[in-house]
Formats: structure tokens, sequence, C-alpha cells
């Protein structure tokens, strides 16, 4: 019997067996792949609040670049000043070959990115699959632009002590009452810290829900009619021109995501809107963090999701994202290091460091050990299951995504914060959206 193969066909089967095994399978074997020698990658990500998971990251850089045959180049920046680096980039058509993408920036900078639906099946697969709004932030006609990282939910972080201080054995259930709650706490001298600044997790995680409380919305499902100027939001931009007045430290309209965590472990605030960071940091501190009486801070704080208002209760999260870039030439090498990045077994390290700060975008974590260690995380525990994103009542687009870039929403409640009638403050949003939705 014959047994020879031609060149054809061996590449053929060859081939095959490599689609088969894929990354895993390379890395089975021990060996790095075959990258052209001294191939090299570029990452640019934020400076996680959570430092233990940044060292994680750290470590596995090398790992990876082991494993990959590449040296892979880390660079954290700041989170507020990853857009503008992504626009210089772009315009120069040279830079990192992939970055940390926020909420729905892949509707944004489509035509920048790779497809990188391969990277993703592949994770959502073998991870019990993608919780639904990953799809809404990052396919984009279509096609995926982004592998979803992880999420980052959105509670309120409060301080027990204090609410029951003033009569408050539990959360408040509506943002009424929580009103009434915090002017009780700010006239004791804790108020509630909330930013109206330009930054990019805590001013849309709170003023989105605010709006969308009281009814409001950016434009109809048809995802072009702007919509903003309606009763309903007037009406949420009055309440919480009084709320600002009657509940809050009146010096954090120019907050940006930090400010708020240094206030509240500094014991001058009594809550506020947030990841997981604060309680997070106050573990890892235990005695730099203290309270009034000189108890552990950590002991004294919970969370809890935003009340209700007249249309109920909404919840925006921050999601992360990691995206090639197409003027990359190392689209592959990327791609595989993905793979490897987002892998259960690598993930998981730093999924743990994280402590529940920032969950994953599949649903497998949710079954994580770690959640049987501290109750005080639980409420971050299912926070990705459902959320409204930028652009409501429309579909996801990267005009929603320019509204939250220019910060229309938020800078609509600063504005009447500042003075400005509720109705103009509205009427401005509107002209802002009408020139951006055409």
């Amino acid at each position: 019997m014959d047994t020879s193969m031609d060149r054809r066909s061996f590449i053929k089967v060859a081939g095959g067996a490599a689609a088969a095994t894929g990354l895993a399978g390379i890395l089975d074997a021990g060996r790095a792949p075959a990258y052209a020698q001294g191939a090299r990658l570029h990452l640019v990500r934020w400076v996680d609040f959570v430092p233990a998971a940044d060292e994680v990251l750290t470590k596995q850089m090398d790992e990876a670049g082991k494993a990959l045959g590449a040296q892979i180049t880390l660079e954290r920046i700041n989170a507020n000043d990853i857009q503008p680096r992504i626009t210089a980039a772009i315009s120069s058509g040279s830079g990192p070959d992939m970055f940390h993408l926020l909420h729905n920036w892949a509707h944004l900078y489509e035509k920048s990115l790779v497809d990188v639906g391969d990277v993703v099946d592949a994770i959502g697969k073998a991870q019990g699959g993608y919780y639904p709004v990953t799809q809404d932030l990052d396919r984009v006609n279509g096609v995926w632009r982004a592998v979803p990282h992880s999420i980052v939910g959105g509670q309120i972080a409060y301080r027990k002590s204090l609410f029951e201080s003033v009569g408050a054995k539990e959360f408040p259930k509506t943002w009424q009452e929580y009103r009434e709650v915090g002017k009780k706490l700010k006239a004791k001298g804790y108020p509630i810290g909330q930013t109206a600044g330009h930054t990019f997790g805590d001013a849309p995680t709170f003023w989105y829900p605010a709006m969308w409380a009281w009814g409001g919305k950016e434009v109809e499902k048809d995802g072009r009619t702007v919509a903003i100027n309606s009763k309903e939001t007037v009406e949420s931009v009055k309440f919480f021109v009084g709320f600002w007045k009657d509940a809050c430290d009146e010096g954090g309209l120019a907050w940006d995501d930090t400010n708020n965590n240094r206030a509240f472990l500094s014991g001058t605030i009594a809550a506020t809107i947030n990841g997981a960071s604060i309680y997070v940091e106050s573990l890892r501190n235990k005695d730099k963090y203290k309270t009034e009486t000189g108890a552990l801070m950590h002991t004294d704080i919970l969370h809890a999701p935003n009340p209700a208002g007249p249309a109920g209760t909404y919840h925006y999260h921050t999601s992360f994202h990691h995206a090639i870039m197409g003027y990359s030439k190392n689209q592959k090498l990327a791609k595989d290091f993905l793979k490897w990045l987002h892998s259960k077994e690598h993930f998981e390290p730093w999924f743990v460091a994280q402590k529940g700060f920032s969950v994953g975008a599949t649903t497998d974590w949710e079954k994580h050990k770690m959640w049987e260690q501290d109750p005080v995380m639980l409420p971050f525990r299912t926070a990705a299951r459902a959320f409204r994103v930028f652009g409501y009542a429309g579909p996801p687009s990267a005009k929603a995504s320019e509204g939250y870039s220019k910060y229309v929403v938020v800078d609509m409640y600063a504005k009447a914060i500042q003075g400005m009638p509720a109705e103009e403050a509205v009427k401005w949003a509107e002209g802002e959206l009408r020139k951006i939705y055409g």
C-alpha cells in the first residue's frame, strides 16, 4: 500500500490539524508558534482600580510572551486618556496593536478595528456564553469588533452606621427616600458624593440611570429621532437639582473617578455610586482606613442597587473589551494573545484578584467559588445580566457612543445644577443630540 503523500495533500491535512487543535494544541506541544523572529505586541489598558489585578497582568505578559514566542508590552494609562490615544493612533495609522475599549466604543471605531469573531466564538463556547449585552456593545453591523473582557458593576457603596444614625435601617428603595436620608446625612456632615464631571465611569453610571428612572430617553426606538426633550427628562433634571442641593457634596461637580473613592475612605461622604473598588481597597489596607469610632472601615461598608424612580430602577455598568487595530502588522499574533489572555486558565487569577470589582463577560464566572467568600460583594455577582446602554431607546450605534463621548447627558444635569433652568438644560441637550443624530 502506497503511504506517500503529495505536497498539496500534506498541506491540506496539516492545515486541518492546526485548525482543529488551535492555540491550545500549539501550547500543549510545548513549542512557541512560528511567528517572525522578534515579533512584538503592544497593548494599552487602563490603570486598574484594583492594583493586585494589574500585578497579575504584568506577570502574565511574560508568560504569554514565552508561550507565543513574542515580546508583549503592556502600557497602562488613565482611562480618561484612552480615547485621545486611540484617535491619535487612527489618525496616524500607527501605534499600539491593541487597545482596551470601554463602553460601546467598538461602534465609534468600527472601521479601524479587526474582525475578532473567531476569538469571541472560541471563548464564548468554552465559558458558558457571553451576556447578551456584549452583543450590543461589541457586535457592529454583524461583525465582532472587540472581544468582551469584563464588566464593572455600578452599585451604591454606603456607610451602614451613618445611615442607621439617621434612622435608615436599610438602604432607601426610592430616589425620593434616598434624597430625604441624604438630606439628614448632609446635615450631620456626611453628604452623598457624586461626580457631574467629564470622567469615564461614575458620571455616566449615575446620570444615565437618573434620566431613565423618570422615563427619559435620548432617542426613539428608530435610533434617529431625538427624544430627550420630554416632560419626563425635565422632571428628572428638576429632581436631581434638588437632590444635589439637599443631599450631595456640592464640590463634586469637577470630580473624576478617583475623588469619590478618596472621599469615602477618608470618611467625608456617606455614600457614592461606584464599582467595589472602595471596599476592595479598604480590605487591602485594613488598618489604614477607619471610621470615626476607630472601627475598621471595611466592616461598615455595604452595597445597594440604584433606588427606583417613577419609571422604575435602572443601571448602567462599565464594560471593558480588547480590540485589535486594523493598522497592526501582527493581527494573527494579537488574536492568539487574546485567546490566551481570555482563556479560563489565565482569566481566573485576574478574576480572583479583582474580588468581584470586575466580573467576567461570560456567564460561567457567576458560578466561581470566589463568590462564597464575602457576602458584601454578592450584589455584583449578577449585575451584568441586564443593564441599559447609551442611546436608549434606540439600538447601539456610533452616534450613541459619540453622545457619551461628548458627555451630553452628564452636562445636561451639570448645567442645571449650576443654575440653568431645567427646561433650558434639556433643550440644550436636545440641540447637542440633534447635531449628532442629524
